[in-house]
């Protein structure tokens, strides 16, 4: 265990050309004593590293000396090609992807070559969901260019709610969340999220820009994110669920238990008793509506009674008056 950190950090130091102890360690998930040691025992194997001192100061390796990469062993190559490049989903990113993964695999041994042969004639990515999203990736490779040089970025941005406007950005990294792509940038408002998809005649302009220290991309999507989760989840509302449809919710929003005594109502036997926060009354008007008589909404009781309504209304389209005239199915009756 010692033997493969110490090789990491090795990996490290010549990738990056000189990191502090902190850093390695927050890399690598150990103590910034256990690094110390580390890069202790890395001198005197004989690994030239060097400690400078100083606010610029770290560990870095001596000016020209580099190692050979170690050969991959059996699951490092096995987690290699479970990564496939077609997971990428854009063509051009994947194409890329798939001839640096081969010029990789052709420097494999014969032996680890003919297994990783066998594994990619065993495995299959297909990229796309069962619902293509409609992601325009046709500005990625601008953004991709900005971000990777460094220079200001200038583009047009339409909102979800169809508005439009010009925007000039410092672009310090892309996050792919599922086949989402995103820029995170600096503006004159403060650091923005853009959705790449919503990106259009994006040009990258000569003028550079000077990176915010200590900038972390994945702390700062980790925050945004857990942001984004305090806004949303809005509207609480109280439901009985059959197991199966208790489930399902789970997927899609925050569900949090509540015990039979929370409500004055008799749930059917098997049936869970969960508070779900949706994002608004609209989202959960919705979601109980397509989950029908598996569900039976406890409360707010304002909303039970908009679902009641709503029901009705749709039994008296269908022409089901005897439907509409006594309340509906079970789901919105006052009491499951």
């Amino acid at each position: 265990m010692k033997a493969d950190r110490m090789l990491s950090v090795l990996m490290l130091l010549q990738a990056r050309g000189r990191a502090t102890e902190r850093e390695l360690a927050e890399r690598l998930e150990v103590s910034q004593r256990t690094i110390h040691r580390d890069l202790e025992s890395l001198s005197a194997s004989g690994v030239p590293v060097l400690a400078l001192r100083g606010a610029a100061g770290g560990w870095e390796l001596a000016k020209g000396w580099r190692t050979q990469v170690p050969g991959l062993n059996a699951p490092e190559l096995q987690a290699l090609l479970l990564a496939q490049p077609r997971a990428l989903g854009h063509p051009r990113l994947a194409a890329a992807a798939q001839s640096a993964m081969d010029k990789l695999l052709a420097s494999l041994p014969g032996a680890l070559q003919q297994q990783a042969a066998a594994m990619r004639e065993r495995l299959h990515v297909d990229p796309r969901g069962w619902w293509d999203v409609g992601e325009d990736f046709s500005a990625l490779q601008t953004v991709q260019d900005a971000v990777a040089n460094q220079r200001s970025l200038t583009f047009e941005y339409v909102k979800a709610d169809g508005k439009a406007s010009v925007r000039t950005v410092d672009p310090l990294g892309l996050v792919a969340k599922g086949s989402t792509w995103y820029l995170v940038a600096q503006t004159t408002a403060g650091m923005r999220t853009f959705r790449v998809s919503r990106i259009t005649n994006a040009t990258v302009l000569a003028m550079g820009f000077e990176r915010p220290a200590r900038f972390d991309l994945a702390a700062y999507w980790a925050k945004s994110i857990a942001e984004i989760g305090r806004r949303q989840g809005s509207f609480p509302v109280v439901l009985a669920l059959t197991p199966e449809a208790a489930q399902r919710l789970r997927t899609h929003v925050r569900v949090e238990a509540c015990g039979r005594a929370a409500t004055q109502s008799q749930v059917p036997s098997g049936w869970e008793v969960i508070r779900a926060d949706f994002d608004d009354e609209s989202q959960a008007r919705f979601v109980v509506m397509g989950l029908s008589t598996r569900a039976a909404v406890i409360g707010p009781a304002e909303f039970r009674r908009h679902i009641a309504d709503e029901v009705k209304a749709m039994a008296l389209r269908t022409g089901d008056s005897a439907a509409g005239s006594s309340g509906g199915p079970a789901m919105i009756s006052s009491r499951p």
